[in-house]
């Protein structure tokens, strides 16, 4: 098959990178540049014109879809099976080479491959057998070090406690998971690339064989690599190999799990005849968001240096919403979709990204209230993320005792010395005497052993004290109470690996719980009910509610780091505030700045066609209000991309400078009306509740305003019968 036809239609630099003479060669490949196209008309210029043998080309990415669409699109092309292309994921193609080398490797034939809660039960097993505390030592921490661990390439031999004895304990549990591993026949992901490496290393026949055979090697997504996957590479292609890596260095966004955008640099020194090609073209965005891209990352030092551009058209200019506060903000963003879908465009073409899991609640809720269907991709809503289920339920038997679910989900979440044994004699009790769980537990105290028993004990106790003190507490004082007090907090400080995430949910909770409105969010079918009872029942309708059926049009939800590698014609990036966006953990650190506005440079890039940045002026967090500043990521977008939009006032300008913003802004803010009610303010209402206002007109007895309520919508009521509080 002559291919000239196919590579004849790629742009230049395309060309360049797919054509480039056999040797080391790196492709810097900006977002929506055709990156994978270039890899796959790669492999079709290696079997047809170079005459490489399909037996000697491996192709490897990061996911299985990604590895299914880049055969696809190399069979299309060369009109011939792939099977002879070894094309997979990192660990696809580690796992088929320890099946194949099991003896060189030091495995049984049938070993098997453990996932990470089989990994847990095993530190478990682990923990118990050498006597020590799940409560002190968490396993998902302790698996959290020794993939950490694999993934640097290091065994239990190669590490130093440093005279700390928590690690020197580490070390110990990493040796003793190593050996039941090998007793068992067991290999966990972080294994099979560190066992490969091992094979390669110490199998110099093996090496050559495989150096032989597989002569260009190519890698997707370069910049995600970590350190066992480039020694893994390193090994297989030897210095005078033919790698053929495609990354960027300005998407680079998973340092937190081990990925190394060093090694685009490191590459280059280990192979110094290396080709670099720059795929710069654009063929998704307009030319005012690649310019908002390009001037937000030159921030960033040490960049390897990249300009995207488009033969396209500028666009609209990037809008950016000052709201004022998280309500205003989602419902804003509904507004706009529906304009959208009014005007002939679809839900799914639209993707709300924000930087925090917590912020979905507040769109979620805006979502369902407006019946617009929508998907959380690639993660959970909000009231049906596990932490924020076991903060309900410990809600829920403070409520009610009679709650056996509940029981049974937190009676020992945290751990705390309530095992298996234990609760099957409470359940055989409440089953024999058609009692609930919490009854049966405790008549059982003094027939228990003396550890479960006193663990029960301690746990209904502690259950107990928090329904005294939180009887007469406002509804977001009890549930932050109850999650203080419950060890949720503590316990998920242990976890490295998202907990963090999920402290961050379990505040946010808070908030819900502060801007809930009992009077609402209820159906009047329901009765009266105290705060918490509504709120518990509300929670229950809201995690039932509103997740588009599969192959429904439905918007789009997700976090910054999910919407890598996705496209869509109308995105929104909010919450643009300091300490949110960047991370607060960030800001004062200049590694952790510069992936953070790498993370804003994907975000950004996702929009082909509109791009909405949005702050908000307070937002409440951890059941607090707050006031932030503007993130600094929009102050370095020049001016002249950004139209500030004020539909309070019903204008649209430029901005220009934070000066002439704030001038701007104040000059509005000044019209009061005679009782002090003001654009802006915070308002409350009898009926309605807390709100903000949005617009007013006329005077004297016939004044009215305009009030964005966060529970009933937008409404306009005459001042003089409204009895409006300021807040």
């Amino acid at each position: 098959m002559d291919i000239s036809h196919l590579v004849d239609k790629l742009n230049d630099a395309q060309r360049q990178a797919v054509t480039a003479p056999i040797g080391p060669a790196l492709v810097l490949a900006g977002a929506g540049s055709g990156k994978t196209r270039v890899l796959t008309h790669r492999v079709a210029w290696l079997v047809e014109v170079e005459g490489v043998s399909s037996q000697g080309i491996m192709a490897v990415t990061f996911t299985n879809k990604a590895a299914a669409e880049m055969r696809a699109r190399i069979e299309h092309m060369l009109h011939m099976s792939t099977a002879p292309l070894w094309i997979g994921t990192f660990h696809g193609i580690a796992h088929r080479l320890l099946r194949i080398h099991w003896r060189e490797a030091n495995l049984p034939q049938a070993f098997q491959i453990m996932d990470a809660d089989d990994q847990q039960r095993m530190v478990k097993k682990i923990l118990k057998a050498m006597g020590l505390d799940e409560d002190r030592w968490i396993p998902k921490e302790v698996v959290w070090f020794i993939n950490a661990q694999k993934d640097a390439g290091l065994r239990p031999k190669h590490l130093k406690d440093e005279g700390d004895m928590t690690r020197q304990q580490m070390i110990k549990l990493y040796a003793a998971y190593q050996d039941a591993c090998e007793r068992g026949g067991m290999v966990d992901f972080a294994e099979l690339l560190l066992r490969v490496c091992e094979l390669l290393r110490d199998n110099l026949d093996l090496q050559a064989h495989y150096r032989r055979r597989f002569q260009h090697v190519l890698v997707d997504e370069f910049q995600d690599t970590n350190a066992i996957q480039y020694q893994w590479l390193r090994l297989l292609v030897g210095p005078e190999g033919n790698p053929f890596v495609v990354g960027d260095d300005d998407q680079s966004i998973y340092g937190w799990r081990g990925a190394k955008v060093g090694n685009l640099l490191q590459f280059q020194k280990d192979y110094p005849r290396v080709q670099v090609c720059r795929l710069e073209q654009n063929y998704r965005s307009t030319a005012n968001i690649l310019n908002a891209a390009n001037k937000l990352i030159e921030n960033n030092n040490g960049r390897m240096g990249k300009n995207l551009w488009t033969s396209g058209n500028d666009g609209e200019p990037i809008k950016l919403y000052a709201a004022y506060n998280e309500r205003d903000e989602a419902d804003f963003v509904v507004n706009r979709i529906r304009n959208w879908v009014d005007k002939g465009g679809k839900r799914s073409e639209c993707a709300i990204l924000y930087r925090s899991n917590a912020q979905s609640r507040v769109f979620e809720e805006a979502m369902i209230s407006a019946r617009m269907p929508y998907k959380v991709y690639g993660g959970l809503r909000f009231f049906e993320r596990a932490e924020i289920k076991d903060a309900l339920a410990y809600m829920r038997l403070v409520h009610n005792r009679g709650d056996d679910a509940s029981f049974e989900r937190v009676v020992n979440l945290p751990t705390r010395g309530i095992g298996q044994r234990t609760m099957d004699i409470v359940r055989d009790y409440a089953r024999a005497n058609a009692c609930t769980l919490w009854t049966a537990a405790g008549a059982c105290l003094q027939t228990l052993g003396s550890k479960g028993g006193v663990s029960l004990h301690g746990f209904m106790l502690m259950i107990e004290k928090m329904d005294q003190a939180t009887r007469e507490l406002p509804l977001h004082e009890q549930v932050d109470h109850v999650i203080a007090h419950s060890g949720l907090i503590a316990h998920f400080k242990n976890d490295k690996n998202g907990g963090e995430a999920r402290i961050e949910n379990l505040e946010e909770l808070v908030s819900a719980a502060r801007g809930f409105n009992a009077d609402t969010a209820v159906s009047e079918e329901a009765g009266e009910m105290t705060p918490i009872a509504a709120f518990l029942s509300h929670a229950v309708l809201e995690s039932g509610e509103g997740q588009a059926d599969a192959g429904e049009d439905c918007v789009q939800m997700m976090t910054l780091h999910t919407a890598k590698g996705l496209e869509f014609p109308l995105v929104f990036l909010c919450g643009m505030e300091e300490n949110l966006f960047p991370h607060s953990r960030s800001v004062n650190e200049p590694t952790g700045l510069e992936e953070e506005r790498r993370l804003c440079y994907v975000g950004i890039t996702r929009a082909m066609k509109q791009l909405f940045l949005s702050y908000a002026e307070s937002r409440r967090l951890h059941g607090v209000d707050n006031h932030y500043s503007p993130s600094r990521f929009i102050r370095e977008i020049p001016p002249e991309l950004l139209e500030e939009i004020r539909p309070r006032i019903q204008v649209s300008r430029p901005i220009y400078t934070p000066q002439a913003y704030s001038s701007s802004r104040n000059s509005k803010l000044i019209e009061e009306t005679q009782n002090g009610i003001r654009l802006g303010q915070r308002v409350k209402h009898g009926k309605f509740g807390d709100g903000v206002v949005l617009e007013m007109e006329g005077q004297g007895t016939h004044a009215r305003v305009q009030v964005r309520f966060e529970r009933q919508g937008t409404k306009w009521l005459m001042l003089s019968f409204a009895n409006l509080e300021t807040i």
